[in-house]
Parts: C-alpha cells; structure tokens; sequence
C-alpha cells in the first residue's frame, strides 16, 4: 500500500505580516493595562522597560519593512507619513521614559501619555480603511513574505538587544 502524503496545511493568517503586526500591538497594549495596575516601582520599570524595548523594534521593522512596500503598493502618502510622525513622536517618549525611573514624578504620566499615542496609532493602522485594511486589499502586498521579512529583522533586533 502506497505511503499516504500529508495533506498540506493552509498558511495560516497568523504567517501574514499584518497578523504579526496586531500580535505586537495586542502585547504592548496587555503591557500597559498591567503598568496601570501595577503596584510597585519595580514592576512599573519592568513592564516600562518591556514597552519601550518592544516599541522600539516594532517601529524600526514597521519603518525599514512594512511601510515602504505599503507606500510602493498603496501610494498613500498621507497616511505613511502620519504613521512615520506618530513614530518620531513615541520614539521621543520612549527615550525620556527609558533615560528615567520610576523616582521621577512624570515617569507614570510619560508612560500613560505613551499608552495613549500608541493606542491612538494602533486604532489608524487597525481601523476598517486604515493602513491594514488598504494593505489587504493592495494586489501587489505579498503579506505572507512581508511577514517573513518582519519576523526575520525583528528575531535579528531582539537577539542583538538582549
């Protein structure tokens, strides 16, 4: 009897560069409502220090692979160059939040201000017309390469920030 094949399965969506996309702002977002909560300046740092860290690369790999083949797909330019100034303006957070602690009397202030753009950002990029949407329905977005590229620079910026 013939050895039977496996069946091969689907891709699933979670390969796709927009779902890797979400999973990063679904994470930093659970980061932030435990900052909230958080009862100690140490567990305030660390979910802080998480944030940052993780913003940081989920920008650089949005801005080096992401939003460029979403400009060359899309030619939207308004919305990439709103979604490169909402960047400049967390990445200026995240540097004053990273370069103080918890003893500074704004830190929790600079975390939640942070919170805030970021959820305002993440509402454009997930918003029925926004940049995902617009990028799902760009014939010329490979999402499923784009993802592997995504998930490639950000395994690369992770082990070289640890």
């Amino acid at each position: 009897m013939p050895k039977k094949l496996p069946t091969p399965r689907k891709p699933s969506s979670s390969s796709d560069a927009i779902a890797l996309l979400k999973a990063d702002h679904k994470q930093v977002t659970t980061w932030f409502k435990q900052f909230e909560s958080a009862r100690s300046d140490n567990n305030r740092q660390s979910l802080a220090q998480k944030i940052c860290s993780a913003l940081r690369v989920h920008t650089k790999i949005e801005e080096e692979i992401f939003y460029p083949a979403f400009i060359e797909a899309t030619g939207e330019v308004n919305t990439h160059h709103e979604a490169i100034i909402e960047h400049d303006g967390a990445k200026r957070l995240i540097a004053q939040i990273e370069a103080s602690d918890p003893s500074d009397e704004y830190y929790r202030s600079k975390v939640h201000v942070l919170s805030e753009m970021i959820k305002h950002h993440v509402r454009e990029e997930e918003r029925p017309g926004g940049m995902f949407a617009k990028s799902r329905r760009a014939k010329s977005m490979d999402l499923k390469a784009l993802g592997s590229s995504l998930r490639a620079r950000k395994a690369e910026l992770t082990s070289s920030s640890s």
